[in-house]
């Protein structure tokens, strides 16, 4: 037997070196085996055991994960970090479209009323933006929104930092199609029909919330929604409309009305959480209008965050609450169900926006375990959607304003900064996969390229000790305290001596944020420590590995929490 022994960097919580021991080695197929194990210090690890044949015919799958990133609001778009980023996120994660909220906000000054009643559009900002966008490579994914403020009712109630308006007046619907369908015509007019029957036309952001994101009721966002398809669809039958881009799913009736009612949300404790239905709001009533008014769907949206934050009956107060790692499939599966006994049962289905909480303040953001999620839920929900659009892709952000710390659990998978965090090299890993499944079981998923017949996979250690709740903030503290998988898989029939790089994103590699913090977290790093923190934001542990001359490759490796390990043939 021919043993070959590699050392790379430790990824404990040491910073010492790890014995990384690859036994190149014949063994036969067997199935998937997972062991429980505990070590001296009665820390729980779990043993997966599995033979994959590089051969064995495969499953060609859509890469939904990289369709498309949110952002948050138009005007931020155009500033130059922010491209930047984009653009960085486009090259190395491969996003195909961005979201974002305020295009048709008073700072993209679009929208000028006339004091004889008529109106003048200005697209110059848009235009800027779209151009840029394009440039990089990245389409938009328009979402239709929200009201300029001279179509606003008066005295409109705003939203955000940045004082979005949402009030809806009910005589100005005939604006609002007009303005839906001047902006799809002059899209249309400057890009070409051909690129923007590509693009993506969602009406408005979470209208359910109210107080939040629509200051009107459950029938004013259907009739937006009824103006602006048919103002897109009158430019072209063939442009892409959907909606309703409601919130997280909830498991009780608090919008079954007009307006959301805070006396029937339902706070359900940890024993109880996961054993509810759980349901888009408004969707069922949505597509049923939908229908009844024969209008046009091509696509449904909404978010489905695994938290809830809902009246907690013992205390008369809201509390936050978290549901389980296979929330997302759950929530998907509930809309393809829907949809099929639906009139549209063929309309796309788009999470518009998704991560592991919708708190712009979440400090787990900015931390290792969401990586692992991330790679989890993305690899679990395969051929279910055909997007699941992380929200977002940078902390050049201020739906509160900015950030008063350079971490301070911001969305995005970059710093404003441009320090990536482990959540962007989950997307970059991710983005790696070849375009057919060979194999999956957590915690290994099996590739191979359909264009060079390379073989790609990713191991990750999602712990067992959170399956039952998607970690949080309150958690920063202790979430390495989980369990281990020692990982013991073999590739065979791969070519003779094929060269492998592995890559492994850990506690000490990768994760940005324990760096920073080492170095005295300082409140506003000097260019020399911002290079060099954007350096050590990257420093991933690599190695090169080759296969032996009978094409057989066997690796044997201890994942701590949250590790997620990246297998790639050059």
């Amino acid at each position: 037997m021919n043993i070959i022994k590699i050392v790379i960097n430790k990824y404990t919580m040491k910073k010492s070196f790890l014995l990384f021991v690859l036994f190149l080695i014949f063994t036969s197929a067997a199935d998937a085996k997972k062991i429980k194990n505990e070590n001296s210090e009665g820390v729980k690890t779990e043993l997966f055991e599995q033979t994959i044949d590089a051969k064995v015919k495969g499953n060609k799958y859509d890469q939904f994960w990289s369709k498309c990133v949110g952002a948050g609001r138009a005007n931020e778009g155009l500033r130059a970090g922010w491209l930047e980023q984009l653009k960085l996120v486009k090259d190395n994660c491969g996003f195909q479209y961005v979201r974002f909220h305020g295009l048709f906000h008073d700072d993209m000054c679009i929208y000028f009323l006339k004091k004889d009643g008529s109106v003048v559009y200005n697209w110059q900002y848009v235009d800027d933006l779209f151009d840029r966008l394009l440039e990089i490579g990245v389409k938009p994914f328009v979402e239709l929104a929200f009201f300029p403020k001279d179509m606003a009712a008066k005295d409109s109630k705003t939203q955000f930092w940045w004082k979005a308006n949402i009030s809806v007046d009910q005589n100005n619907f005939g604006k609002w199609h007009d303005l839906v369908k001047a902006f799809t015509q002059h899209v249309v007019d400057r890009y070409g029909i051909n690129e923007i029957l590509t693009w993506y036309f969602e009406v408005w952001n979470e209208p359910n919330l109210n107080p939040g994101f629509l200051d009107g009721t459950k029938s004013d966002y259907f009739r937006l929604y009824k103006e602006a398809a048919l103002a897109v669809k009158s430019v072209d039958s063939h442009l892409r409309v959907g909606g309703p881009s409601t919130s997280n799913f909830v498991a009780d009736d608090r919008y079954a009305g007009e307006i959301y009612d805070k006396n029937k949300s339902i706070f359900y404790p940890n024993d109880v959480i996961n054993t509810k239905e759980w349901k888009s709001p408004w969707m069922e009533e949505f597509l049923a209008y939908c229908a009844k008014e024969e209008l046009p769907l091509d696509f449904i949206t909404t978010h489905p965050y695994p938290t809830d934050y809902a009246l907690d009956p013992e205390t008369g107060r809201a509390r936050g609450a978290t549901r389980y790692a296979k929330s997302t499939i759950d929530d998907i599966n509930w809309l393809r169900k829907t949809l099929a006994k639906s009139k549209y049962p063929n309309a796309e289905i788009h999470l518009t926006e998704w991560s592991s909480s919708p708190n712009s303040r979440d400090a787990m953001h900015d931390l290792l375990p969401p990586a692992a999620y991330i790679i989890k839920t993305n690899l679990d929900c395969i051929g279910l959607a055909n997007s699941l659009s992380y929200w977002t892709f940078t902390d050049i952000f201020e739906e509160k304003g900015g950030g008063e710390t350079v971490f301070h659990g911001g969305f995005g998978m970059i710093t404003f900064q441009g320090l990536v965090k482990p959540t962007f090299h989950a997307y970059r890993m991710l983005h790696q996969l070849g375009d057919e499944k060979l194999f999956y079981c957590e915690p290994l998923f099996v590739s191979r390229s359909s264009q060079t017949g390379k073989i790609s996979a990713l191991v990750f250690n999602y712990p067992k000790e959170y399956e039952t709740k998607v970690p949080g903030a309150e958690d920063r503290e202790r979430f390495m305290e989980a369990s281990s998988k020692q990982i013991d898989f073999t590739l065979i029939n791969l070519k003779p001596n094929a060269v492998f790089q592995i890559e492994l994103l850990g506690k000490d590699h990768g994760n940005i944020y324990d760096v920073y913090q080492a170095m005295g977290a300082p409140q506003s790093p000097t260019r020399e420590e911002t290079k060099w923190l954007k350096a050590q934001a990257w420093n991933t542990s690599k190695m090169m590995i080759k296969a032996d001359a009978n094409g057989v490759l066997k690796i044997n490796q201890k994942l701590l929490p949250w590790s997620c390990m990246l297998i790639k043939e050059l």
